[in-house]
């Protein structure tokens, strides 16, 4: 039995919060945070609440510290409780947050965002990237007089009923009927459905890689997105790039432009305010009047506080050149994680943009050792997850990375032992 030098975790306050959640709150944790959901496995390895964060770091309620490549999905881009962006969103909240009319911080953010982004000429906001993905079919919709929309299989654009499958619970076939489907970086096969339903489409949208869960990632072949966007021109379809993962953490004009090309809308939300709450969606001045024209909005979408927030993050990620710090830690990290893998005699496959990366231990097709390694992973102090890409914030440091791998390679000594 091989001794660790990292005495695994235990999670007795964070169970005993479960059993009063189950009883108050629809299966405990709503949604993908949740244990019935299958991203812990196994479930006894995982604390299911937080305490406190700071910086590359979160505490759950037993005081088991994490270095964390979740960040919370997303959002937590320059570290959690960064200064700068909280000291922005007080002084915001000192003057004002949620009126009846909305603030002028609104205008600075929309004309930082339209500075920034290569392709957009305006920006409207809301608050999840579920919102902003529903707004860009909405407005590509409104604009073509079209019904259908294109979608890469494997897609994931947000909780909607017509970003779901006819199979899940509450989906009516009507929600669905006008969703076609393309496998990834094949021109081909997008080209004769373009041709197939001739005047029908009113948009393609897509992700500016394939970072699906339970998949590696995988990155457009050469030209793909150059005969995306000519395919696109020639049959009068409105090109949506879903940019709320990647945006900003690959290319700070964009992941379009990071590709080489333009997007008709682009969305973003995820890295824009370091985890305040807010979505936007970007685009071309042709579509600028069709945005305007549809009935729109929320009760919380001209929050004053999350664009000074935004701001602050945006300007802090120039500052850094936050996209180059990504590409530099993932890869010195995947890197690292795949050397140590190999220490054991194990295979793990790192995949997608660095900035965004993806594992797999490829020595068992089942999926189990992969999920054991993750496991013990967490319950030394790493937060990996088992099937979903992983993200970065720009407080990770070379000794955070060097920490990880320690954990790693304990993990991987008591995963290859059996």
């Amino acid at each position: 039995m091989t001794v660790t030098a990292t005495t695994p975790y235990t999670y007795t306050r964070s169970r005993e919060a479960f059993a009063r959640a189950q009883r108050v709150i629809p299966a405990g944790i709503p949604g993908h945070q949740g244990p019935s959901e299958g991203c812990y496995i196994p479930q006894a390895a995982f604390p299911l609440f937080s305490e406190r964060a700071q910086g590359s770091r979160f505490w759950d309620v037993d005081g088991n510290e994490y270095l964390d490549y979740m960040c919370g999905y997303g959002p937590n881009v320059l570290g959690y409780a960064d200064p700068v962006v909280d000291a922005a969103a007080r002084r915001q909240a000192a003057l004002e947050d949620v009126v009846t009319i909305p603030s002028a911080t609104m205008v600075d953010l929309a004309e930082l965002l339209v500075d920034t982004v290569a392709s957009a000429d305006w920006a409207f906001f809301a608050k999840n990237g579920g919102d902003t993905t529903t707004l860009a079919v909405m407005t590509a919709r409104a604009a073509t007089r079209r019904k259908k929309v294109v979608f890469v299989k494997g897609y994931y654009h947000g909780v909607a009923p017509w970003t779901q499958k006819l199979d899940y619970p509450g989906v009516l076939e009507e929600d669905v009927a006008h969703n076609l489907m393309v496998p990834w970086n094949d021109l081909a096969a997008l080209e004769a459905l373009f041709r197939e339903h001739r005047g029908e489409i009113a948009a393609f949208i897509s992700t500016p890689y394939m970072h699906g869960d339970f998949v590696d990632n995988e990155l457009p072949a050469e030209g793909y997105w150059e005969g995306v966007r000519r395919l696109c021109d020639e049959h009068g379809i409105v090109l949506i790039m879903d940019d709320v993962r990647a945006g900003w953490r690959l290319d700070l004009a964009g992941s379009d432009h990071h590709y080489g090309i333009e997007a008709d809308l682009i969305c973003f939300c995820k890295a824009i305010g370091n985890g305040y709450n807010l979505a936007a969606l970007c685009g071309r001045e042709e579509l600028r009047e069709t945005v305007a024209s549809l009935t729109y909005t929320g009760s919380y979408w001209m929050s004053a506080v999350p664009f000074a927030a935004s701001i602050a993050t945006i300007t802090r990620l120039k500052e850094l050149d936050a996209p180059a710090m990504f590409r530099r830690l993932g890869t010195a990290l995947t890197s690292g994680l795949v050397e140590a893998a190999a220490g054991h005699g194990l295979t793990l496959v790192a995949s997608g943009e660095p900035a965004l990366f993806y594992l797999r231990l490829a020595d068992d097709d089942s999926l189990a050792l992969h999920q054991r390694w993750v496991a013990e992973c967490v319950r030394r102090g790493v937060w990996f997850t088992s099937h979903h890409n992983h993200f970065l914030n720009t407080s990770l440091t070379d000794a955070d990375l060097a920490r990880t791998l320690e954990i790693a390679d304990e993990a991987f000594a008591v995963v290859a032992a059996g």
